[in-house]
C-alpha cells in the first residue's frame, strides 16, 4: 500500500514539475526568440530603406561601408540585390540554398522576418529577406544572416538552471510525498497490527491518535471496540477459572461423603457403584484442574501478547524479560521425575546429554518444567512400552527442546488438531485424560516467545518439539543446526538410541 500511495504522490509530483518546467523553458524560448527577431529585422528594415536611398542617388558606396561595417560588428553576413548589381558581406553569397529561396521569394514581395523558435540546438544561423522598392515596383532585395549559436547558448545556460531548479523541486516534492505517505499510513499500519493482535490475542494496546482526522476516529473507535471485546472475553475466561475454583470444594466435599458411604456400604454391588461414582468424581476432578492451568495459561499467552509493541518483535514480553536459562537442567529434573511412571508403563526414557556449547533460552523455568513434565506424561500415557527421548539441540538458529516416542504417534490431521481444547485421538478414548494438555503446552510454549511443533517420527511416532529464539547473542546465537551428542541414561532408562517423536494430547 505504502508503494502504490507513494507512486501515485510521485509520478503527480514529477508530473506537476514537468509542466511547470515546460511552461517556463517555452516561455524563455519565446522571449529570446522575439528578442533577437526584434533586433535583426530593424536592422533588416535599415539595410532596406539605405538600399532603397542608394538605388535613387545610384550611389552604393556608402551602402557597402554600411554593410561591412555591420558585418565585422555581429559576425553576420548581408546581401543586398539591386538593379545595378549585387553587395556582399560577411561572406554571404547567393549560391546558398537558403539564401537564392529568401532572395527569390523577395523577388515576389514576400517577405521571411519571423525567425523559428529557438531550440537548444540546431542550425547555426538562419536568414531574414524582404524587398524594397515603390508600391508597384521592386527595386531590390535584402538577405540578412541572422547567427543564432549566441541565443541558444543562453537558452541551454537558462535551460541548465530551470532544469536543476526542476530537479530540486522533484526532490523536495518526492520527499514531502514520502512524509504524507508515512503521515497518512502509519495509523493504518498501526491499526493492521492492532487486528491481527487482536485476532490472535483477543487483546491489543491503545492505538496513538495521529494522521488524518478519519484515521483518528478510526483509530479511537477501533480502540474503544478492542477494549469492550476484550473485558468481555477476560471476563469469561475469569468466569470459567473461578467457577472452576469454586467447585472444587463442593467436590472435595462430596467426595469425602462418599468415602464416609463407602464405608457403610456391605454388598459388593454396592461397592463397585460407589467405585464407579468415584471414578467420575476424580474425571471431574481431573477436569478442573486442567481447564484452572488451562485458564492461567491462556491469561500468561495473552499478557505476553497485549505487552508486545504493536508491530514489532516478540521475542520478550515488554517489561517482563526472563532471565536466560539453561533448559538442561530441568529436563534432567523431569525425566527423574517420570522414571516411576515410565518403568511402571514398560517405558524406557533416554536423556541426551547437554549440547557443546551449551545453549540457554529467556523461558520462565517453573513453565518450562511444566511444558516438559506435559509432554513426557503424553508419551508414557499414550506410547506404553515405547523409547522415550528427551534432548536439548540447536535447529537453523533456534533453540529446541525435543520430547520424542517410537509409539502410534498421530495422523496429519490429527496433529494439527492436537492443540485444541478437549481434543483427543479416538482410539485413546478408553485412556484417562481431559484432552487439554498439549493445548496447555501450546500456550505456556507461546507466553515464553516459543511454539509447539508436531511431527511424524520415521518409521513410526510423533515428535514434540519447543522451539525458543536463543537468549544468547554473538556467534553462538546464531550457529547452524547441530546433532544431538553424548547420551547418558537415567534409573529406569536405557542406553539405546531411539527415534526422537511424542505420544498424543493428555
Amino acid at each position: 500500500m505504502k508503494l502504490r500511495v507513494l507512486g501515485i504522490l510521485s509520478v503527480l509530483s514529477v508530473l506537476l514539475v514537468l509542466l511547470g518546467s515546460t511552461a517556463i523553458l517555452a516561455s524563455v524560448s519565446r522571449e529570446l526568440t522575439q528578442e533577437l527577431q526584434i533586433k535583426r529585422v530593424a536592422a533588416l528594415n535599415r539595410f532596406a530603406q539605405v538600399a532603397l536611398d542608394a538605388t535613387t542617388a545610384e550611389v552604393s558606396a556608402g551602402l557597402q561601408t554600411e554593410m561591412d561595417r555591420y558585418s565585422e560588428l555581429y559576425g553576420e553576413g548581408v546581401l543586398i540585390r539591386l538593379q545595378q548589381g549585387t553587395l556582399r558581406s560577411g561572406g554571404l553569397r547567393e549560391d546558398r540554398a537558403d539564401v537564392g529561396d529568401a532572395l527569390a521569394r523577395a523577388n515576389l514581395n514576400l517577405s521571411d522576418t519571423t525567425l523559428a523558435p529557438l531550440q537548444p540546438f540546431g542550425p547555426d544561423a538562419e536568414v531574414l529577406s524582404r524587398s524594397f522598392g515603390s508600391a508597384s515596383q521592386v527595386l531590390g532585395e535584402v538577405v540578412l544572416e541572422v547567427k543564432v549559436e549566441p541565443a541558444r547558448q543562453k537558452l541551454r545556460e537558462r535551460w541548465l538552471v530551470v532544469g536543476l531548479a526542476a530537479a530540486a523541486l522533484a526532490a523536495m516534492l518526492l520527499l514531502v510525498a514520502a512524509r504524507v505517505t508515512r503521515w497518512v499510513l502509519r495509523p493504518v499500519h498501526r491499526l493492521n497490527a492492532a487486528v491481527t493482535q487482536f485476532e490472535a490475542t483477543g487483546r491489543t494496546g491503545q492505538l496513538p491518535e495521529d494522521g488524518p482526522p478519519e484515521l483518528r476516529e478510526l483509530s479511537r473507535s477501533f480502540t474503544t471496540m478492542a477494549r469492550t471485546v476484550s473485558n468481555s472475553l477476560e471476563s469469561q475466561r475469569q468466569l470459567i477459572a473461578d467457577t472452576s475454583h469454586e467447585l472444587r470444594n463442593p467436590v472435595g466435599a462430596l467426595r469425602l461423603r462418599i468415602d464416609l458411604l463407602q464405608l457403610e456400604l456391605q454388598t459388593a454391588r454396592q461397592q463397585d457403584a460407589a467405585a464407579g461414582v468415584v471414578a467420575e468424581l476424580e474425571h471431574v476432578e481431573d477436569l478442573l484442574e486442567g481447564v484452572l492451568r488451562l485458564a492461567a495459561a491462556e491469561h500468561r499467552a495473552s499478557e505476553y501478547s497485549a505487552r508486545s509493541p504493536l508491530g514489532g518483535s516478540t521475542s520478550s514480553p515488554a517489561g517482563r524479560v526472563q532471565a536466560p536459562i539453561d533448559p538442561h537442567p530441568i529436563l534432567q529434573e523431569e525425566t527423574e521425575r517420570a522414571g516411576p511412571a515410565a518403568h511402571r508403563s514398560g517405558s524406557t526414557i533416554l536423556l541426551h546429554g547437554p549440547p557443546e556449547p551449551a545453549v540457554q533460552i529467556a523461558a520462565n523455568p517453573a513453565e518450562l518444567a511444566q511444558m516438559v513434565a506435559e509432554l513426557i506424561n503424553n508419551a508414557i500415557k499414550y506410547a506404553p512400552g515405547a523409547r522415550i527421548s528427551v534432548g536439548a539441540l540447536r535447529r537453523g538458529g533456534a533453540v529446541t527442546i525435543e520430547v520424542s516416542d517410537d509409539g502410534p504417534g498421530l495422523s496429519a490431521d490429527e496433529r494439527a488438531a492436537a492443540t485444541g481444547r478437549f481434543w483427543r485421538s479416538p482410539r485413546n478414548r478408553g485412556i484417562g485424560g481431559n484432552g487439554l494438555g498439549m493445548t496447555i503446552v501450546d500456550k505456556l510454549a507461546s507466553a515464553n516467545s516459543g511454539r509447539l511443533v508436531l511431527a511424524q517420527a520415521i518409521p513410526h511416532g510423533l515428535v514434540a518439539r519447543l522451539e525458543f529464539p536463543p537468549a544468547m547473542t554473538g556467534p553462538e546465537a546464531v550457529a547452524g543446526p547441530a546433532s544431538l551428542p553424548g547420551q547418558a541414561a537415567m534409573p529406569g532408562q536405557d542406553q539405546a538410541t531411539g527415534p526422537g517423536q511424542v505420544a498424543s494430547n493428555e
